[in-house]
């Protein structure tokens, strides 16, 4: 029987970030591993999925971040250490838009700054992109596009979108986005 631990990649880890990951992990009953936070995250693949592993239950929400450096960034190297390894399932990842100038990776849905799913990518403020926009820009998502097996849900940047993913009001957006990722993974948190 498969004992993998299941984790779901946030490409964010700022303050406002993570104080978000924090409340929406709370609100499934997720393990947010706060550790990984930082701006960028300072932390190796291989500390990570330490980390990963002696977490008390899972699923396990960590954060990677590049601080927008362009090319193969601390958090990209994480992520791409987590798809090597073998005792970790990664159950889809949540993909920050930002200000970036990069190529970006196409998302399988968004979750838009009314909570709403929407079909193609949102920017860091929520708002769903022009019709033939298909790529969601942001911070640490490169990578993802060498992986079209991974679940890909974009936002706007955490714990913002003019105060509708405010922790006060209980991440709603992030927290979505989670919802997301467990239902479309089939995945049951008791």
């Amino acid at each position: 029987m498969e004992n993998k631990t299941k984790v779901i990649i946030v490409t964010d880890g700022d303050h406002t970030a993570q104080e978000a990951v924090k409340r929406a992990a709370t609100n499934l009953n997720l393990y947010p591993l706060m550790i990984t936070g930082g701006n960028p995250t300072n932390l190796s693949g291989e500390q990570v999925v330490r980390y990963i592993q002696d977490a008390p239950f899972d699923p396990v929400v960590i954060m990677t971040d590049d601080k927008g450096k362009t090319g193969m960034g601390k958090g990209e190297k994480i992520i791409d250490t987590l798809l090597d390894c073998n005792d970790i399932t990664i159950l889809g990842v949540v993909a920050v838009a930002s200000n970036t100038n990069v190529r970006g990776v196409e998302v399988d849905l968004s979750v838009n700054i009314e909570g709403k799913i929407v079909n193609g990518p949102v920017d860091k403020d929520g708002f769903e992109e022009k019709y033939k926009h298909k790529r969601l820009e942001g911070d640490t998502v490169e990578i993802l596009k060498y992986h079209p097996e991974l679940l890909v849900i974009g936002c706007g940047d955490l714990g913002k979108m003019y105060g509708m993913d405010e922790v006060d009001y209980g991440a709603m957006i992030t927290t979505k986005c989670f919802k997301e990722i467990l239902e479309r993974s089939g995945t049951i948190i008791v």
